[in-house]
């Protein structure tokens, strides 16, 4: 009897997935590229899930990781999103695939000044997004992003 019950839930499930079409179970992959300057801690560049692609917050360092460049929120703001394209393009991936961000702000005051900026990398159907005032970011930066994409 337990044995019928086993054959049957297997058979339910491996029906299930034909009909669903579920996908093998993910597993953690780290992703790097050097188009992005090579973490600064102990973290991963991205990490990709299925068909998800994590990435940790970014900030305007040179591509080296010694120094900040643009002195501006707007500046800044610029160059994290040049990263995170260059990013992207490394998985394949383009603006069109990002379906969420947190942006970290060391002033909300400076909010208009990345909203500009942004909205020119994300101009049609934007992703969900958070902005947050922080007390401080990284190197003393003014703008970090982390996002969230996804292969189609």
């Amino acid at each position: 009897m337990f044995k019928k019950r086993i054959l049957m839930a297997l058979c339910l499930g491996i029906s299930a997935c034909a009909l669903t079409g579920c996908a093998v179970p993910a597993r953690k992959v780290v992703l790097s590229t050097d188009r992005i300057y090579p973490a600064i801690g102990p973290y991963s560049q991205m990490i990709g899930y299925g068909n998800h692609i994590y990435f940790s917050g970014l900030i305007a360092l040179n591509r080296e990781g010694t120094a900040i460049e643009g002195a501006t929120t707007a500046e800044q703001t610029r160059r994290v999103l040049e990263y995170i394209g260059e990013g992207l393009a490394s998985q394949g991936l383009s603006y069109d695939d990002v379906l969420s961000s947190t942006v970290y702000l060391q002033d909300l005051n400076d909010f208009a000044a990345m909203n500009a900026v942004y909205a020119e990398f994300f101009k049609k159907d934007p992703p969900a997004r958070s902005t947050i005032q922080v007390a401080r970011i990284p190197r003393d930066a003014r703008v970090e992003i982390a996002i969230v994409a996804a292969r189609r």
